[in-house]
Protein backbone atom coordinates (compact mmCIF):
# COMPACT_ATOMS: atom_id res chain seq x y z
CA UNK A 1 0.00 0.00 0.00
CA UNK A 2 1.35 3.30 -0.81
CA UNK A 3 0.83 6.55 1.28
CA UNK A 4 -1.86 8.69 0.22
CA UNK A 5 -3.91 7.10 -2.66
CA UNK A 6 -3.83 3.69 -2.63
CA UNK A 7 -5.26 1.55 -4.92
CA UNK A 8 -5.97 -1.75 -3.18
CA UNK A 9 -5.86 -4.80 -5.87
CA UNK A 10 -11.32 -5.31 -6.32
CA UNK A 11 -13.94 -3.38 -2.73
CA UNK A 12 -17.33 -0.99 -2.93
CA UNK A 13 -19.06 0.40 0.18
CA UNK A 14 -21.88 1.93 -0.07
CA UNK A 15 -24.23 4.35 -0.32
CA UNK A 16 -24.17 4.03 2.96
CA UNK A 17 -28.03 5.37 4.10
CA UNK A 18 -28.94 4.19 7.52
CA UNK A 19 -31.93 4.81 9.63
CA UNK A 20 -32.18 3.01 12.50
CA UNK A 21 -35.57 1.65 13.30
CA UNK A 22 -37.28 3.25 9.69
CA UNK A 23 -37.99 0.29 7.08
CA UNK A 24 -39.22 0.62 3.78
CA UNK A 25 -39.11 -2.81 2.18
CA UNK A 26 -38.02 -3.04 -1.49
CA UNK A 27 -40.22 -4.46 -4.16
CA UNK A 28 -37.31 -6.06 -6.04
CA UNK A 29 -38.14 -7.51 -9.73
CA UNK A 30 -38.79 -11.83 -8.66
CA UNK A 31 -36.08 -13.93 -9.68
CA UNK A 32 -33.26 -15.61 -7.59
CA UNK A 33 -31.25 -13.78 -5.06
CA UNK A 34 -27.49 -15.17 -5.44
CA UNK A 35 -25.44 -16.04 -2.35
CA UNK A 36 -21.54 -15.07 -2.29
CA UNK A 37 -19.61 -16.98 -5.11
CA UNK A 38 -22.29 -17.59 -7.23
CA UNK A 39 -21.24 -18.24 -11.04
CA UNK A 40 -23.04 -16.24 -14.08
CA UNK A 41 -25.61 -17.81 -16.04
CA UNK A 42 -25.75 -16.50 -19.04
CA UNK A 43 -26.95 -16.70 -22.76
CA UNK A 44 -24.54 -15.79 -25.85
CA UNK A 45 -27.64 -16.25 -28.17
CA UNK A 46 -29.59 -13.39 -29.76
CA UNK A 47 -32.59 -15.32 -30.75
CA UNK A 48 -32.70 -16.87 -26.95
CA UNK A 49 -36.85 -16.75 -26.10
CA UNK A 50 -38.11 -14.17 -24.20
CA UNK A 51 -38.92 -12.90 -20.99
CA UNK A 52 -35.68 -14.87 -19.05
CA UNK A 53 -34.86 -14.25 -15.34
CA UNK A 54 -31.48 -13.08 -15.32
CA UNK A 55 -28.84 -14.26 -12.64
CA UNK A 56 -27.05 -11.28 -11.01
CA UNK A 57 -23.14 -12.58 -10.15
CA UNK A 58 -20.04 -10.80 -9.67
CA UNK A 59 -18.05 -10.15 -13.35
CA UNK A 60 -15.72 -12.18 -14.32
CA UNK A 61 -11.99 -11.26 -14.23
CA UNK A 62 -12.33 -9.72 -17.59
CA UNK A 63 -15.98 -8.82 -17.74
CA UNK A 64 -17.69 -9.27 -21.95
CA UNK A 65 -19.33 -6.45 -23.44
CA UNK A 66 -22.39 -6.59 -24.60
CA UNK A 67 -24.29 -5.55 -27.43
CA UNK A 68 -28.15 -5.21 -28.59
CA UNK A 69 -29.71 -4.26 -31.99
CA UNK A 70 -32.19 -1.47 -32.44
CA UNK A 71 -35.45 -1.36 -30.59
CA UNK A 72 -37.77 -3.64 -32.72
CA UNK A 73 -34.65 -5.48 -34.56
CA UNK A 74 -35.28 -8.36 -32.44
CA UNK A 75 -31.92 -8.94 -31.22
CA UNK A 76 -31.43 -9.48 -27.84
CA UNK A 77 -28.70 -8.73 -26.01
CA UNK A 78 -25.83 -11.21 -26.29
CA UNK A 79 -21.89 -11.55 -25.13
CA UNK A 80 -19.39 -10.35 -28.12
CA UNK A 81 -15.74 -10.38 -28.45
CA UNK A 82 -15.73 -6.89 -29.14
CA UNK A 83 -14.19 -4.76 -26.36
CA UNK A 84 -14.42 -0.50 -26.29
CA UNK A 85 -10.56 -0.01 -27.12
CA UNK A 86 -11.55 3.87 -26.17
CA UNK A 87 -14.29 6.50 -25.51
CA UNK A 88 -13.81 10.06 -25.53
CA UNK A 89 -16.62 11.64 -22.75
CA UNK A 90 -16.39 14.93 -24.81
CA UNK A 91 -17.32 14.19 -27.69
CA UNK A 92 -18.67 10.44 -27.20
CA UNK A 93 -17.23 8.78 -29.74
CA UNK A 94 -15.69 5.14 -29.04
CA UNK A 95 -13.48 3.08 -30.78
CA UNK A 96 -14.58 -0.45 -30.84
CA UNK A 97 -11.90 -3.60 -31.69
CA UNK A 98 -12.08 -7.19 -31.21
CA UNK A 99 -9.81 -8.07 -27.77
CA UNK A 100 -6.26 -9.11 -28.96
CA UNK A 101 -6.01 -12.63 -28.58
CA UNK A 102 -4.34 -14.11 -25.37
CA UNK A 103 -4.58 -10.67 -23.84
CA UNK A 104 -5.20 -10.08 -20.16
CA UNK A 105 -7.15 -7.10 -18.10
CA UNK A 106 -5.25 -4.35 -16.32
CA UNK A 107 -5.92 -3.85 -12.76
CA UNK A 108 -8.71 -1.39 -13.19
CA UNK A 109 -10.57 -4.04 -15.59
CA UNK A 110 -9.81 -2.80 -18.59
CA UNK A 111 -8.41 -4.74 -21.42
CA UNK A 112 -4.90 -3.54 -23.06
CA UNK A 113 -5.08 -1.58 -26.29
CA UNK A 114 -4.61 -3.72 -29.41
CA UNK A 115 -1.31 -2.71 -31.38
CA UNK A 116 -2.42 -0.25 -34.34
CA UNK A 117 -1.97 -1.58 -37.74
CA UNK A 118 -0.86 1.04 -40.65
CA UNK A 119 -2.95 2.57 -41.90
CA UNK A 120 -4.64 3.24 -46.00
CA UNK A 121 -3.88 6.50 -46.76
CA UNK A 122 -6.95 6.56 -48.59
CA UNK A 123 -9.02 5.21 -46.20
CA UNK A 124 -11.65 7.82 -45.43
CA UNK A 125 -14.02 7.97 -42.31
CA UNK A 126 -17.83 8.22 -43.87
CA UNK A 127 -20.99 7.56 -42.89
CA UNK A 128 -20.57 4.47 -44.89
CA UNK A 129 -17.01 4.00 -44.44
CA UNK A 130 -14.99 1.64 -46.74
CA UNK A 131 -13.81 -1.60 -45.78
CA UNK A 132 -10.75 -1.52 -43.50
CA UNK A 133 -7.28 -2.04 -44.73
CA UNK A 134 -7.44 -5.51 -43.33
CA UNK A 135 -10.49 -6.48 -45.16
CA UNK A 136 -12.48 -7.25 -41.65
CA UNK A 137 -15.89 -5.77 -41.44
CA UNK A 138 -17.43 -3.18 -40.02
CA UNK A 139 -18.20 -3.76 -36.31
CA UNK A 140 -21.26 -2.00 -35.25
CA UNK A 141 -24.19 -0.40 -36.90
CA UNK A 142 -26.16 2.82 -36.11
CA UNK A 143 -28.68 1.92 -33.10
CA UNK A 144 -26.62 -0.80 -31.85
CA UNK A 145 -26.16 -0.29 -27.60
CA UNK A 146 -23.34 -1.50 -26.60
CA UNK A 147 -22.96 -1.97 -22.36
CA UNK A 148 -18.87 -2.19 -21.43
CA UNK A 149 -17.04 -2.81 -18.18
CA UNK A 150 -14.97 -0.30 -17.46
CA UNK A 151 -12.84 0.60 -20.06
CA UNK A 152 -10.29 3.12 -21.74
CA UNK A 153 -11.72 7.03 -21.25
CA UNK A 154 -14.75 4.99 -19.61
CA UNK A 155 -13.38 4.42 -16.24
CA UNK A 156 -16.88 3.66 -14.87
CA UNK A 157 -18.04 1.51 -17.49
CA UNK A 158 -20.08 2.91 -20.88
CA UNK A 159 -23.75 2.41 -22.10
CA UNK A 160 -24.43 4.09 -25.04
CA UNK A 161 -26.15 3.83 -28.63
CA UNK A 162 -24.18 4.28 -31.84
CA UNK A 163 -26.07 7.38 -33.91
CA UNK A 164 -23.12 7.08 -36.79
CA UNK A 165 -20.26 4.72 -38.07
CA UNK A 166 -17.62 7.42 -39.04
CA UNK A 167 -15.64 4.77 -40.39
CA UNK A 168 -13.10 1.79 -40.05
CA UNK A 169 -9.16 2.84 -38.77
CA UNK A 170 -6.48 0.62 -37.67
CA UNK A 171 -7.61 0.94 -34.08
CA UNK A 172 -11.00 -0.47 -34.44
CA UNK A 173 -14.36 0.96 -35.83
CA UNK A 174 -15.22 4.77 -34.67
CA UNK A 175 -18.63 5.65 -34.16
CA UNK A 176 -20.47 8.54 -32.25
CA UNK A 177 -22.63 7.28 -29.95
CA UNK A 178 -25.36 8.54 -27.35
CA UNK A 179 -26.10 7.80 -23.56
CA UNK A 180 -28.36 4.78 -23.69
CA UNK A 181 -30.31 2.82 -21.11
CA UNK A 182 -30.69 -0.47 -19.46
CA UNK A 183 -34.15 -0.93 -21.06
CA UNK A 184 -32.59 -1.15 -23.93
CA UNK A 185 -30.33 -3.64 -23.40
CA UNK A 186 -32.44 -5.91 -20.57
CA UNK A 187 -35.75 -5.24 -22.28
CA UNK A 188 -38.64 -8.15 -21.17
CA UNK A 189 -36.43 -10.01 -19.19
CA UNK A 190 -36.36 -9.82 -14.95
CA UNK A 191 -33.21 -9.52 -12.95
CA UNK A 192 -32.66 -9.83 -9.21
CA UNK A 193 -29.27 -10.66 -7.09
CA UNK A 194 -27.31 -8.95 -4.76
CA UNK A 195 -23.54 -9.36 -4.96
CA UNK A 196 -21.18 -8.68 -2.55
CA UNK A 197 -17.80 -6.39 -2.85
CA UNK A 198 -14.63 -7.36 -1.83
CA UNK A 199 -12.51 -4.66 0.01
CA UNK A 200 -9.51 -5.14 -1.81
CA UNK A 201 -11.83 -3.17 -5.10
CA UNK A 202 -11.76 0.46 -3.52
CA UNK A 203 -9.46 2.78 -4.10
CA UNK A 204 -8.58 4.88 -1.46
CA UNK A 205 -7.49 8.31 -0.63
CA UNK A 206 -6.06 8.97 3.36
CA UNK A 207 -6.96 12.82 3.89
CA UNK A 208 -5.11 13.07 7.40
CA UNK A 209 -1.99 11.36 8.38
CA UNK A 210 -3.02 8.39 10.80
CA UNK A 211 -5.67 6.45 9.53
CA UNK A 212 -5.39 3.12 8.62
CA UNK A 213 -6.92 0.59 6.13
CA UNK A 214 -7.50 -3.15 6.89
CA UNK A 215 -8.87 -6.16 5.41
CA UNK A 216 -8.24 -9.64 5.41
CA UNK A 217 -8.67 -12.50 2.62
CA UNK A 218 -9.19 -16.58 2.86
CA UNK A 219 -6.02 -17.30 1.88
CA UNK A 220 -4.72 -15.51 5.14
CA UNK A 221 -3.65 -12.63 3.38
CA UNK A 222 -3.95 -9.31 5.90
CA UNK A 223 -3.69 -5.76 4.98
CA UNK A 224 -3.36 -3.11 7.76
CA UNK A 225 -1.68 -2.76 11.36
CA UNK A 226 -1.12 -6.05 12.98
CA UNK A 227 -3.93 -7.09 15.43
CA UNK A 228 -6.63 -5.58 13.49
CA UNK A 229 -9.30 -8.17 13.91
CA UNK A 230 -11.39 -8.04 10.48
CA UNK A 231 -14.08 -10.29 9.37
CA UNK A 232 -13.83 -11.76 5.68
CA UNK A 233 -15.39 -9.15 3.00
CA UNK A 234 -15.07 -6.51 5.68
CA UNK A 235 -13.25 -3.43 5.27
CA UNK A 236 -11.90 -1.41 8.22
CA UNK A 237 -10.59 2.12 8.42
CA UNK A 238 -9.34 3.49 11.92
CA UNK A 239 -8.48 7.23 12.20
CA UNK A 240 -6.94 9.34 15.32
CA UNK A 241 -7.44 13.14 15.03
CA UNK A 242 -7.03 15.76 17.52
CA UNK A 243 -10.22 18.43 17.12
CA UNK A 244 -9.24 21.98 17.17
CA UNK A 245 -10.76 24.67 19.39
CA UNK A 246 -12.97 26.89 17.68
CA UNK A 247 -11.66 30.49 17.11
CA UNK A 248 -12.19 32.60 20.60
CA UNK A 249 -12.82 29.70 22.78
CA UNK A 250 -10.66 29.18 24.97
CA UNK A 251 -7.36 27.18 24.60
CA UNK A 252 -8.89 24.28 26.61
CA UNK A 253 -11.78 23.95 24.54
CA UNK A 254 -10.30 21.06 22.40
CA UNK A 255 -10.72 17.47 21.94
CA UNK A 256 -9.61 14.18 20.54
CA UNK A 257 -11.27 11.29 18.72
CA UNK A 258 -10.56 8.07 17.89
CA UNK A 259 -12.22 5.18 16.65
CA UNK A 260 -12.82 2.73 13.41
CA UNK A 261 -15.47 2.16 10.92
CA UNK A 262 -16.00 -1.48 9.39
CA UNK A 263 -18.07 -1.94 6.64
CA UNK A 264 -19.19 -5.36 4.52
CA UNK A 265 -20.96 -4.19 1.60
CA UNK A 266 -23.34 -6.21 -0.85
CA UNK A 267 -25.05 -4.23 -4.07
CA UNK A 268 -28.55 -4.91 -4.80
CA UNK A 269 -30.36 -4.61 -8.27
CA UNK A 270 -33.06 -5.76 -9.70
CA UNK A 271 -34.83 -4.77 -13.22
CA UNK A 272 -38.41 -6.41 -14.09
CA UNK A 273 -38.94 -5.66 -18.08
CA UNK A 274 -42.37 -6.68 -17.90
CA UNK A 275 -43.42 -3.29 -18.22
CA UNK A 276 -44.45 -0.77 -20.49
CA UNK A 277 -41.92 0.05 -23.94
CA UNK A 278 -40.76 3.14 -22.26
CA UNK A 279 -39.80 1.84 -18.72
CA UNK A 280 -39.77 -1.29 -17.10
CA UNK A 281 -42.41 -2.67 -14.87
CA UNK A 282 -40.02 -2.74 -11.54
CA UNK A 283 -36.42 -1.37 -10.90
CA UNK A 284 -34.11 -0.91 -7.72
CA UNK A 285 -30.40 -0.55 -6.73
CA UNK A 286 -28.77 -0.25 -3.37
CA UNK A 287 -26.35 -1.45 -1.10
CA UNK A 288 -27.23 -3.05 1.81
CA UNK A 289 -24.63 -5.67 4.69
CA UNK A 290 -22.88 -5.32 8.15
CA UNK A 291 -22.04 -2.50 9.65
CA UNK A 292 -19.79 -1.33 13.04
CA UNK A 293 -18.10 1.12 13.96
CA UNK A 294 -16.29 2.46 17.61
CA UNK A 295 -15.21 5.86 18.95
CA UNK A 296 -13.81 7.53 21.61
CA UNK A 297 -14.27 11.19 22.81
CA UNK A 298 -12.15 13.27 25.52
CA UNK A 299 -11.75 16.60 26.22
CA UNK A 300 -13.48 19.95 25.57
CA UNK A 301 -14.98 21.46 22.10
CA UNK A 302 -16.47 24.60 21.20
CA UNK A 303 -18.05 25.01 17.53
CA UNK A 304 -17.79 28.42 16.02
CA UNK A 305 -20.66 30.37 15.42
CA UNK A 306 -22.55 26.87 16.16
CA UNK A 307 -21.64 25.25 13.43
CA UNK A 308 -20.47 21.68 13.55
CA UNK A 309 -16.88 20.79 12.63
CA UNK A 310 -16.66 18.46 9.90
CA UNK A 311 -13.00 16.89 9.28
CA UNK A 312 -12.95 13.98 6.20
CA UNK A 313 -10.32 11.45 6.92
CA UNK A 314 -10.78 8.87 3.95
CA UNK A 315 -12.08 8.99 0.39
CA UNK A 316 -12.68 5.42 -1.21
CA UNK A 317 -14.43 4.59 -4.30
CA UNK A 318 -14.95 1.53 -6.53
CA UNK A 319 -16.63 0.20 -9.89
CA UNK A 320 -17.81 -3.37 -9.02
CA UNK A 321 -19.28 -4.98 -12.35
CA UNK A 322 -22.59 -6.84 -11.95
CA UNK A 323 -22.79 -9.38 -14.67
CA UNK A 324 -26.60 -9.39 -15.36
CA UNK A 325 -27.37 -12.13 -17.20
CA UNK A 326 -24.87 -11.62 -20.60
CA UNK A 327 -25.20 -7.28 -19.38
CA UNK A 328 -22.25 -6.05 -17.74
CA UNK A 329 -23.92 -3.21 -15.15
CA UNK A 330 -21.21 -0.94 -13.84
CA UNK A 331 -22.02 -0.03 -10.45
CA UNK A 332 -19.98 3.33 -8.88
CA UNK A 333 -19.39 3.77 -5.73
CA UNK A 334 -18.31 6.57 -3.64
CA UNK A 335 -17.90 7.13 0.04
CA UNK A 336 -16.08 9.96 2.27
CA UNK A 337 -15.80 9.11 5.90
CA UNK A 338 -15.65 11.97 8.09
CA UNK A 339 -15.44 13.20 11.95
CA UNK A 340 -17.66 15.81 13.03
CA UNK A 341 -17.78 17.02 16.75
CA UNK A 342 -19.85 20.69 18.33
CA UNK A 343 -20.27 21.51 21.48
CA UNK A 344 -20.60 24.82 23.42
CA UNK A 345 -16.97 24.49 24.93
CA UNK A 346 -17.82 24.08 28.53
CA UNK A 347 -18.06 20.16 28.83
CA UNK A 348 -15.81 17.87 29.47
CA UNK A 349 -16.46 14.55 27.97
CA UNK A 350 -14.91 10.98 28.40
CA UNK A 351 -16.92 8.56 26.47
CA UNK A 352 -16.48 5.60 24.31
CA UNK A 353 -19.43 3.53 22.05
CA UNK A 354 -19.63 1.11 20.07
CA UNK A 355 -22.31 0.49 17.53
CA UNK A 356 -22.98 -2.70 15.17
CA UNK A 357 -25.95 -3.58 13.00
CA UNK A 358 -26.74 -4.16 9.17
CA UNK A 359 -28.64 -1.73 6.44
CA UNK A 360 -30.06 -1.93 3.37
CA UNK A 361 -30.45 1.77 1.35
CA UNK A 362 -31.07 2.67 -2.13
CA UNK A 363 -34.32 3.93 -4.34
CA UNK A 364 -37.21 1.78 -5.92
CA UNK A 365 -39.60 2.11 -9.07
CA UNK A 366 -42.49 0.79 -9.73
CA UNK A 367 -45.16 2.27 -12.71
CA UNK A 368 -47.49 3.26 -10.04
CA UNK A 369 -45.49 5.55 -7.55
CA UNK A 370 -42.20 6.37 -9.69
CA UNK A 371 -39.01 6.43 -7.81
CA UNK A 372 -39.19 6.12 -3.81
CA UNK A 373 -36.14 6.01 -1.32
CA UNK A 374 -35.36 2.93 0.59
CA UNK A 375 -33.65 2.68 3.22
CA UNK A 376 -34.06 -0.33 6.40
CA UNK A 377 -31.54 -0.62 9.71
CA UNK A 378 -31.16 -2.75 12.80
CA UNK A 379 -28.43 -0.88 15.24
CA UNK A 380 -27.48 -1.33 18.77
CA UNK A 381 -24.87 -0.08 20.71
CA UNK A 382 -22.61 -1.82 23.78
CA UNK A 383 -23.16 -0.47 27.01
CA UNK A 384 -21.39 2.90 27.52
CA UNK A 385 -18.01 3.98 29.49
CA UNK A 386 -19.08 7.45 29.78
CA UNK A 387 -17.72 10.72 32.20
CA UNK A 388 -19.40 13.78 31.37
CA UNK A 389 -17.79 16.74 33.73
CA UNK A 390 -19.31 20.24 34.18
CA UNK A 391 -22.40 22.03 32.50
CA UNK A 392 -22.81 22.11 28.40
CA UNK A 393 -23.41 20.04 25.41
CA UNK A 394 -21.16 17.99 23.20
CA UNK A 395 -21.84 16.17 19.72
CA UNK A 396 -19.62 13.44 17.94
CA UNK A 397 -20.34 11.99 14.82
CA UNK A 398 -18.38 9.38 12.93
CA UNK A 399 -20.31 9.22 9.22
CA UNK A 400 -20.02 8.56 6.11
CA UNK A 401 -21.34 10.73 2.72
CA UNK A 402 -22.13 8.56 0.05
CA UNK A 403 -23.51 8.06 -3.57
CA UNK A 404 -24.15 5.39 -5.99
CA UNK A 405 -25.08 5.17 -9.34
CA UNK A 406 -24.38 3.52 -12.88
CA UNK A 407 -21.99 4.30 -15.75
CA UNK A 408 -21.41 7.05 -14.22
CA UNK A 409 -24.22 8.81 -13.49
CA UNK A 410 -24.53 9.21 -9.63
CA UNK A 411 -28.21 7.76 -8.64
CA UNK A 412 -28.75 8.12 -4.50
CA UNK A 413 -26.69 10.37 -2.48
CA UNK A 414 -26.91 9.66 1.11
CA UNK A 415 -25.12 11.50 4.57
CA UNK A 416 -25.19 9.17 7.48
CA UNK A 417 -24.15 10.26 11.06
CA UNK A 418 -24.10 7.70 13.52
CA UNK A 419 -23.44 9.64 16.61
CA UNK A 420 -22.54 10.55 20.39
CA UNK A 421 -24.01 13.23 22.32
CA UNK A 422 -23.62 14.19 25.56
CA UNK A 423 -25.23 16.63 28.07
CA UNK A 424 -25.31 17.93 31.73
CA UNK A 425 -26.87 20.54 33.85
CA UNK A 426 -25.76 21.76 37.27
CA UNK A 427 -22.32 20.74 38.70
CA UNK A 428 -21.67 17.00 37.36
CA UNK A 429 -18.82 14.44 37.96
CA UNK A 430 -20.54 11.10 37.23
CA UNK A 431 -20.36 7.71 35.17
CA UNK A 432 -21.84 4.82 33.27
CA UNK A 433 -19.67 2.59 35.51
CA UNK A 434 -19.77 4.64 38.78
CA UNK A 435 -23.61 6.30 38.72
CA UNK A 436 -23.42 6.89 42.55
CA UNK A 437 -20.81 9.32 42.05
CA UNK A 438 -20.91 12.25 44.89
CA UNK A 439 -22.18 15.60 42.57
CA UNK A 440 -25.24 17.15 42.41
CA UNK A 441 -26.95 17.84 38.83
CA UNK A 442 -28.27 15.87 36.23
CA UNK A 443 -26.09 14.13 33.13
CA UNK A 444 -27.25 11.76 29.89
CA UNK A 445 -25.04 10.69 27.38
CA UNK A 446 -26.97 9.15 24.19
CA UNK A 447 -26.54 7.47 20.72
CA UNK A 448 -28.35 7.84 18.09
CA UNK A 449 -28.42 8.09 13.67
CA UNK A 450 -29.16 11.08 11.24
CA UNK A 451 -29.61 10.22 7.64
CA UNK A 452 -30.47 13.00 5.01
CA UNK A 453 -29.88 12.43 0.86
CA UNK A 454 -31.53 12.74 -2.52
CA UNK A 455 -32.24 10.23 -5.31
CA UNK A 456 -31.03 11.71 -8.20
CA UNK A 457 -32.28 12.47 -12.13
CA UNK A 458 -29.78 10.16 -13.02
CA UNK A 459 -31.87 7.04 -12.06
CA UNK A 460 -33.29 7.51 -14.95
CA UNK A 461 -30.59 5.26 -16.59
CA UNK A 462 -33.18 2.31 -15.77
CA UNK A 463 -35.44 3.39 -19.01
CA UNK A 464 -37.89 4.87 -16.20
CA UNK A 465 -39.46 8.48 -16.85
CA UNK A 466 -36.95 11.47 -16.00
CA UNK A 467 -37.36 13.34 -12.41
CA UNK A 468 -38.55 17.10 -13.09
CA UNK A 469 -36.53 17.46 -9.72
CA UNK A 470 -34.67 15.72 -7.15
CA UNK A 471 -36.46 14.26 -4.93
CA UNK A 472 -35.25 14.18 -1.16
CA UNK A 473 -35.07 11.41 1.28
CA UNK A 474 -36.40 12.86 4.07
CA UNK A 475 -34.48 13.44 6.86
CA UNK A 476 -34.57 10.44 9.14
CA UNK A 477 -33.53 10.28 12.67
CA UNK A 478 -33.50 8.17 15.76
CA UNK A 479 -31.93 8.26 19.15
CA UNK A 480 -31.66 6.49 22.37
CA UNK A 481 -30.60 7.13 25.82
CA UNK A 482 -26.82 4.90 26.64
CA UNK A 483 -26.49 6.55 29.80
CA UNK A 484 -26.80 9.09 32.81
CA UNK A 485 -29.13 9.98 36.10
CA UNK A 486 -30.14 12.10 37.96
CA UNK A 487 -27.45 12.63 41.41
Amino acid sequence: MRHGRALLPAFAVTALLLAAGCSSPAPHAEGPTTGRGGRAEVTSDPTAAPDQTLTVTPAGTIAPTATAGPAGSGSRAHRTTLAVSSYDSRTRRAVISGRPHGSTPTPGGHTPRPTPAPASPTATPTVSPPASPSGAPHRAAVGDVIASAPAPGAPHGLLARVTKVLGDTGRGTEVQTEPATLNAVLGDDSAKGTVPVAPSAFTVDKLLPDVKVSWSTSGEVHVGPEGAKVPLGSLRLDVGAKVPAAKGAPVSAGAAVSGFVQVAPEVDFSYGGSGTAASPGSAYLGVSGDWASRWHVEGRAAAATGTPLRIPFARLHADPVLQVGPVPVVVNLDLTCYLQISGDGHISVDVAQHFKGDFTAGGTFSPAKGWTPVSSSHMTGTPVQASVTTAGHLKTALGAEASVGLYGAVGVTADLAPYLRGEASGTVTASSDRPRAKTGGAWGVYGGVDLSGTLRLQLSVFGTPVFQRSLPLGTLHREWKLAGGTL
